[in-house]
């Protein structure tokens, strides 16, 4: 079972990633939280084996989220989400340990990175700007 936590301050986009993700018999959306903060106060309540955070957020951003995330818990796998994945945004997510980027409404790309990320890889979009 592949255990999910979910960090996006949008309710509809949380609805969304978990009525896609959710379809996999073997995943289960385990937490959801509103921002950078949350998400940091709550991810050790939840042992995720996968955590897939929005890039824009209230608060604290994404990359400083899995910054601090990684920091707390190394071994903690990321997949970062945003409406408009770039170069410079992928070179930042991989400095602060993320392992993936892709595109927010893509759902394809997204269910191809959380299984990318879960077999030990990086995915990282190639439809992002330059």
């Amino acid at each position: 079972m592949v255990r999910i936590f979910i960090v996006d301050d949008s309710a509809t986009a949380r609805a969304a990633f978990k009525a896609v993700l959710e379809q996999r018999s073997e995943w289960v959306v385990v937490g959801e939280a509103l921002d950078g903060h949350h998400a940091l106060a709550t991810f050790h309540l939840h042992t995720p084996n996968l955590t897939v955070m929005d890039f824009i957020m209230p608060k604290m951003n994404g990359i400083e989220a899995a910054r601090h995330l990684t920091q707390r818990h190394p071994g903690a796998l990321i997949l970062m989400v945003t409406t408009d994945p770039s170069k410079k945004l992928e070179l930042e997510a991989r400095r602060a340990g993320i392992k993936g980027l892709c595109g927010k409404y893509e759902m394809a790309s997204l269910l191809e990175a959380v299984e990318t990320v879960m077999n030990g890889g990086t995915y990282f979009s190639e439809n992002a700007a330059a």
